[in-house]
């Protein structure tokens, strides 16, 4: 028995590898700093979980619609309307669980065997996994720190051929932490606002901004009918585990979107959505305060990894990741990553996993407390001062 010859194109998040080489550590009696799962540390509201109690014992525990709750597509549709400044109608919304599954349907339902798709490199590994499994072909879109690992219009006009059929973008961005400014997207939209081709804007971190307002590219001229915006709910409400996504997308596509969740999942769990309604239409306090205290542990850890040796790591401006340069320490990346989490007890990502330009760069989730973040720092200094190279 084989697998389908495709399986070997599905790649994989480093993240979940790491987090169970560092489980089977500490199964063994070590203590690790877990700095290498990207979800916050932060329980989910109390109102958020007593709306799902409430969902529960009103019996929504059936099958939904495809697309969505009612409620919960028009909910979505007034948040975006007045959060992103986006005019929205319910039945642009598709409700998914998770944001995977719009990245995923959105680059099925669009992209054909042998098209071309523009990723960030470094960025998310699953856009380039689900492009390969697809048959269609990845091409890198190159983020340097030396542009604080934003791109504008130059960077992306030499990439697009007559085959290119999408552009991934992803801001607030993970790993690096980067955001698009306003002048970098006009000057994106006004690069594809003409062309035979999708924007997938993912924009799952919009909420943990440290400067500024967070914008779309869909609110551009011209872009809302051939932009893919992705948001959900795991990052700012602190519900990763609930599953709980959405896509806003032409109508059209919309409706081609929900065939595959038929085809798929039937539809997202009732009483998540409810729970969902009650994120989206309550108070935010709590999601103000989660994003003080990740502005808090951003600040302090970078400052931290800037005094080890070989390190250097600017400021990000949204999402909760570190992403230090570490080409001072003479160590290629995964190497690096595996020493720190077997001999420093601090398990991070190799910044290659997130394509080739990440490497010579190290992820850190800053979703943990500042105690432990700063312990990291420590125990990495003393693994690095123990084994670093004397000067000649």
């Amino acid at each position: 028995m084989r697998y389908a010859d495709r399986m070997g194109q599905l790649g994989t998040e480093t993240a979940f590898e790491v987090l169970a080489k560092a489980r089977a550590l500490e199964a063994k009696g070590r203590s690790i700093v877990h700095l290498e799962i990207g979800e916050p540390d932060f329980d989910t509201p109390a109102a958020i979980r007593a709306a799902a109690v409430r969902a529960l014992d009103e019996g929504f525990t059936h099958y939904g619609p495809s697309a969505g709750l009612p409620e919960v597509r028009e909910a979505i549709a007034s948040f975006i309307a007045k959060d992103r400044k986006l005019a929205v109608t319910p039945d642009q919304v598709v409700v998914t669980p998770g944001g995977k599954p719009i990245l995923t349907f959105a680059i099925m339902a669009i992209v054909n065997p042998g098209d071309e798709v523009i990723v960030p490199d470094p960025g998310f590994p699953i856009y380039e996994s689900v492009v390969r499994f697809l048959g269609a072909k990845p091409v890198p879109l190159t983020l340097r720190e030396e542009k604080g690992f934003r791109f504008g219009a130059a960077d992306l006009e030499s990439l697009l051929t007559p085959r290119t059929r999408m552009v991934v973008l992803n801001s607030p961005h993970n790993p690096t932490g980067s955001v698009l400014t306003p002048k970098d997207l006009d000057e994106i939209a006004g690069l594809l606002r003409d062309r035979d081709l999708f924007v997938l804007s993912d924009e799952i971190y919009s909420k943990i901004l440290y400067d500024g307002v967070h914008e779309s590219i869909a609110t551009r001229p011209g872009m809302a009918e051939k932009t893919i915006l992705l948001d959900g709910f795991s990052k700012t409400y602190a519900m990763t585990g609930w599953r709980l996504g959405y896509g806003v997308m032409p109508v059209w596509m919309a409706e081609a979107v929900n065939k595959l969740m038929v085809n798929s999942n039937s539809c997202t769990a009732s009483f998540t959505q409810r729970a969902g309604l009650a994120a989206l239409t309550g108070p935010q306090d709590d999601v103000d305060r989660m994003v003080a205290e990740f502005r808090r542990r951003r600040d302090a850890f970078v400052a931290g990894l800037n005094t080890l040796p070989g390190f250097q790591c600017a400021l990000p401006p949204g999402a909760f990741y570190a992403f230090p340069n570490v080409k001072g320490t003479g160590r290629p990346s995964r190497e690096l990553a595996d020493a720190l989490l077997q001999e420093a007890g601090v398990a991070c990502l190799n910044g290659g996993a997130f394509g080739s330009y990440g490497e010579g760069y190290l992820r850190f989730s800053t979703a943990n407390s500042i105690e432990n973040l700063l312990e990291a720092v420590e125990r990495m200094r003393g693994y690095l001062t123990a084994t670093s190279k004397p000067s000649k």
